[in-house]
């Protein structure tokens, strides 16, 4: 069946991780160009060199380029040169989405800019993913998913209360999500085009979307004028919105806001009824002169502590089950873990793909579904250029013109 946007073509003209604008545009079935310079590719294709074995999976493929580069076509194409850039305009005038992670700068040099191919298709939708958005003193400037989560406030949001440092978190989150961002404004000028017939420029940037991902915490710190401090896990206020560790080393989260409300069936959970009435536990407040769990927290977080340290978590879980408990839980789990979890596995947020060359694999599902057009993996990331000649075929060029195209190092 076909998906969202089917028939929709995209040129992917882009490198590193913004990639993933493309694999999540073609996993909703839009047609996705992946655009590569004929002799450097893509530069993420070689960060396996770098990384080592960090990054190798079965088959040699890089297994970050291959996460974020799925469900596209490879093209090389070299915009220095006029055939080229010919090429690029033949193509413009058949596509619904540009997108680039390219600076502005660049992109006029190779006459690849937005006032250029809106020029070629009016109802162009021009997408740039930059890293500090198109304003500013920085706008021009390099930078990547580390200065994103550096500049938005992530560092300092990350940790534990009483840590002096920040903390960087792994796997590209502000890639991710300024590529996630990146494409709910291409849907959102989709539909501004089918209602208006207008084509656009939009960006996206990276600390943009790392700030859009903050927003609740941002927006507290501006409305009571006092930033929102770290977690403090040996001291938390609220014992039902903490983390413990467990006698097998596993840790489990408790995220229950109400913390009153069940804090007597939490207690009968870990069999200590006893600080139901214990003056210092039984309220969260306490009474007019002060007390209750928020005072007494370090103690409380002592006790806890040593009493979830007695069992192992999956018996904790099978407690919590067995008593119907009615607060939020969760276990705390690595990535090997989450690969695993049979309530990701239920919703097919990952899912098992069969990869040509690695074999069966464990691959990111979508993570919204669609009941009548089903988003899905229809193709592992492309080899280098692996789809040139077949794109340019579609164009309408003959075998005569592709060979000259590539002995003049065009594509």
């Amino acid at each position: 069946m076909p998906g969202p946007l089917d028939g929709i073509r995209v040129l992917n003209w882009s490198q590193f991780t913004p990639s993933s604008a493309g694999y999540i545009l073609g996993d909703l079935g839009a047609d996705v160009i992946k655009i590569e310079h004929p002799v450097q590719g893509d530069a993420y294709r070689g960060m396996g060199t770098m990384y080592g074995s960090a990054m190798s999976m079965k088959g040699g493929r890089h297994a970050g380029f291959e996460a974020v580069n799925r469900n596209q076509r490879s093209m090389t194409l070299d915009l220095k040169q006029d055939a080229g850039r010919e090429i690029l305009y033949k193509l413009v005038e058949q596509t619904d989405v540009f997108f680039t992670n390219y600076t502005r700068r660049v992109a006029r040099d190779l006459k690849a800019d937005y006032e250029t191919l809106s020029a070629k298709n009016a109802k162009l939708i021009y997408a740039v993913s930059s890293t500090y958005g198109p304003e500013g003193p920085w706008a021009e400037r390099r930078g990547f998913d580390q200065t994103a989560q550096a500049r938005s406030g992530l560092m300092f949001a990350m940790g534990e209360r009483d840590m002096p440092e920040p903390v960087q978190t792994v796997s590209g989150v502000a890639d991710q999500m300024g590529a996630t961002i990146l494409v709910q404004g291409i849907l959102a000028a989709l539909v501004a085009r089918e209602r208006q017939g207008i084509g656009q420029l939009i960006d996206s940037s990276l600390l943009g979307s790392m700030l859009h991902l903050q927003y609740m915490g941002l927006s507290v710190t501006s409305f009571r004028g006092k930033s929102w401090a770290r977690h403090a896990r040996k001291k938390a206020p609220n014992p039902l919105t903490n983390h413990y560790r467990c006698a097998d080393d596993k840790w489990i989260l408790f995220a229950e806001i109400q913390a009153d409300r069940f804090w007597p069936e939490f207690c009968k959970a870990l069999g200590l009824d006893e600080l139901v009435e214990d003056e210092r536990f039984a309220t969260a407040l306490g009474g007019p002169d002060g007390g209750g769990r928020r005072e007494h927290a370090v103690e409380l977080i002592e006790i806890l502590d040593k009493t979830l340290a007695t069992k192992a978590r999956d018996e904790w879980v099978r407690i919590f089950e067995e008593q119907h408990v009615p607060f939020a839980y969760s276990p705390v789990q690595d990535y090997y873990d989450v690969l695993e979890d049979e309530q990701v596995l239920a919703n097919d947020y990952v899912v098992n793909f069969e990869h040509p060359e690695a074999g069966e694999i464990k691959a990111m599902g979508y993570p919204v579904r669609f009941s009548k057009t089903p988003a899905k993996i229809q193709s592992e990331a492309p080899e280098f250029g692996q789809h040139t000649e077949e794109i340019l075929q579609e164009l309408d060029f003959d075998w005569e013109k592709i060979t000259e195209l590539r002995d003049g190092g065009v594509i």
